[in-house]
């Protein structure tokens, strides 16, 4: 694999991500605790390397198929935070116009088709989008994120093996954060790595470091190279972690405090922190910036999302029929 070199802004730009998306789930979980988001919602926090180091792979042309967990994937993407956070907040201004929350947020601007409460119900999306591209003689590339738990579900095997057969440009992200709600994901398959699964539709397939942000940018610049340039689908395994439960609803009895912690240790953002400050990039006073100014960003989205109005009842059933 070939060991890309950034430029210091490019890598400041992952850690602000990483911190906008951080900051910004922290800010949605803080806003459910006070009734002001309604339903449920699925925090990624814990996991925004993958996010951050995928998307910035891509360019702002190429596309994206989102899942429940896919706040992320949409703040990576480019997609505002302020139109996010109405949208969770119910609000006129979101990106469903309030109607959608936290498991339907689209941004087609941004190239990112959509979030999907259904599991594993992107991927087959994803290889139609690959198809349109190819068949248009385009040259962007689709992304599919999806779990663990979709990488058992019938849509996962059937959208791998016809993007293989016909070459589609489209690259299958899975964020194995080790628990499909509850479910462990060594007690649902026998092999060690969902990667492996990739030389049955004769497509590669590689495991990385889904805390390591710069790990999962070459991995995914390579993949995302090779479907841009004809060579068909690639099938990522980003090993990750989930800090938080399921959904809002998960008492999380299936495991312990000492193995959060333990994932703790090997968190994301400190990660890339740390190397920064050690080649001198940035120091303690820049990243405490970088911090503040994320964290300002989202209390802006906040304001932004509380003066904005309420959906008029009246129309309830626009956008729902073409």
């Amino acid at each position: 694999m070939r060991t890309l070199v950034l430029p210091t802004e490019r890598l400041v730009e992952m850690l602000r991500t990483m911190w906008r998306i951080r900051a910004f789930e922290e800010k949605a979980e803080e806003l459910y605790s006070l009734g002001k988001v309604h339903g449920t919602m699925h925090l990624s926090i814990g996991q925004e390397a993958v996010a951050t180091g995928v998307c910035a792979a891509l360019r702002p042309d190429d596309y994206i198929l989102s899942t429940h967990r896919g706040h992320g994937h949409c703040i990576a993407k480019g997609g505002d935070v302020r139109r996010m956070m109405a949208e969770f907040l119910g609000k006129e201004t979101g990106y469903c116009r309030g109607r959608g929350g936290s498991m339907h947020i689209a941004d087609l601007k941004t190239g990112n088709l959509g979030a999907n409460g259904i599991v594993g119900g992107g991927l087959p999306i994803a290889t139609g989008v690959g198809l349109g591209i190819k068949m248009r003689g385009l040259d962007r590339v689709c992304v599919a994120f999806f779990g663990d738990g979709a990488a058992n579900e019938g849509a996962f095997h059937e959208s791998l093996n016809l993007a293989a057969i016909w070459g589609l440009p489209v690259v299958f992200v899975c964020e194995n954060n080790q628990y499909a709600m509850s479910m462990p994901v060594q007690r649902s398959m026998r092999i060690a790595q969902i990667a492996d699964r990739a030389c049955a539709y004769g497509i590669p397939g590689r495991t990385v470091d889904g805390m390591d942000v710069l790990a999962v940018y070459e991995a995914a610049w390579e993949a995302v190279e090779r479907a841009r340039t004809g060579g068909g689908p690639t099938l990522l395994e980003c090993v990750t972690y989930r800090y938080r439960g399921h959904s809002r609803s998960d008492r999380q009895r299936y495991r312990t405090r000492e193995e959060v912690e333990a994932w703790r240790t090997r968190d994301p953002i400190a990660r890339l922190e740390s190397l920064l400050l050690s080649q001198g990039t940035l120091t303690e006073n820049d990243l405490h910036q970088v911090r503040a100014e994320v964290r300002a960003e989202i209390e802006e989205a906040v304001r932004f999302a509380e003066e904005s109005p309420e959906p008029d009842p009246a129309q309830l059933l626009e956008d729902v029929y073409a």
